[in-house]
């Protein structure tokens, strides 16, 4: 009795052990359906300091992608940072990467979120001690509510008209990790909090968020706080973003005639290779001749009389 009491102590730790791991690890999501683009919308005004901007993003559920409202959430502790979550293509479908807090923001496929995430880094602030500054130029704060704030122009040369929502694959970000962004992945990760955590799970049982009823326009796309769905701050997509094509343009020449490039002149000016016929003038009808003025006969003056110079031989009497 004793020996099978310690068996079935035995299997219940196991049993333990294998729950937490399993309830630790992240599920790995992998579809084969791209993510819509991302929709654009306003970033609404910062609750108060020690918030940092965590971007929206398309998770993939039972109904297909829905959207998950960007938000402004407490870090778990000062000095961390929000590394957020991204999809990437890799051989033949699209795997999501799960966002986590770390010292240093780390890789996150290039994508441009906006609002201080550029595809690189974050723009939108930082921490000095226990304090976290930002950067007015890219995040919406009120100085009544929030004192540590500062101006920096931020230069997006990674901004892309298709807003792709994805790296690598057809239409995606071509970005790839650059050293101090692998140092990063090394770093002590905290997942996401329970606000966190909460967003994305209210964010999945509302059926307007999904892409399907949307079309890629989320009538809400952020909130102030996690869950504040209904609040008057949340705001909505303003427009849908531009889907990326399915495939990369390929140009190929051709040694048909009609497919060369244009020649150009020594001018600089475009010119065809098929030379081009001048445009028909239309024939103008004769301008009407007016008949010429009749000429005046020429009058001939009369001769002049000569007066005979007095003789000086003979002067008169």
């Amino acid at each position: 009795m004793r020996a099978n009491w310690w068996i079935r102590l035995i299997l219940v730790v196991l049993v333990l052990t294998v729950a937490s791991s399993v309830s630790s690890a992240q599920v790995v999501v992998s579809v084969t359906i791209a993510p819509p683009p991302l929709p654009v919308y306003e970033q609404p005004i910062c609750p108060g300091e020690g918030y940092i901007w965590a971007p929206g993003y398309w998770a993939w559920g039972p109904d297909g992608y829905y959207w998950v409202p960007g938000t402004w959430v407490e870090a778990p502790e000062p000095g961390l940072l929000w590394t957020p979550g991204y999809w990437a293509w890799n051989n033949g479908v699209y795997v999501w990467n799960v966002g986590y807090w770390a010292p240093v923001v780390g890789f996150y496929g290039g994508v441009v979120y906006g609002f201080g995430y550029t595809g690189v880094g974050y723009q939108g602030g930082y921490w000095r001690g226990q304090q976290f500054y930002y950067n007015q130029s890219v995040t919406n704060v009120n100085v009544t509510n929030v004192h540590n704030v500062y101006n920096t122009t931020v230069v997006n040369n990674n901004t892309t008209v298709n807003r792709a929502s994805y790296n690598g694959g057809p239409g995606g970000s071509p970005a790839r990790p650059n050293p101090q962004e692998q140092q990063a992945q090394q770093q002590r990760h905290v997942p996401p909090t329970s606000p966190q955590q909460r967003q994305e799970h209210d964010a999945a049982a509302n059926r307007t968020l999904l892409a399907s009823a949307n079309h890629g326009q989320p009538p809400i796309a952020a909130t102030a706080k996690p869950g504040a769905f209904k609040d008057s701050s949340a705001k909505p997509a303003t427009n849908a973003g531009t889907p990326p094509p399915s495939e990369p343009r390929r140009e190929t020449a051709t040694p048909n005639s009609k497919d060369r490039p244009e020649s150009t002149t020594p001018s600089g000016e475009a010119r065809p290779s098929t030379p081009v016929k001048p445009p028909k003038q239309e024939a103008k009808p004769p301008k009407e001749q007016k008949p010429a003025p009749p000429q005046k006969p020429e009058q001939k003056k009369p001769p002049s009389e000569k007066k005979n110079p007095p003789d000086k031989e003979h002067p008169p009497q």
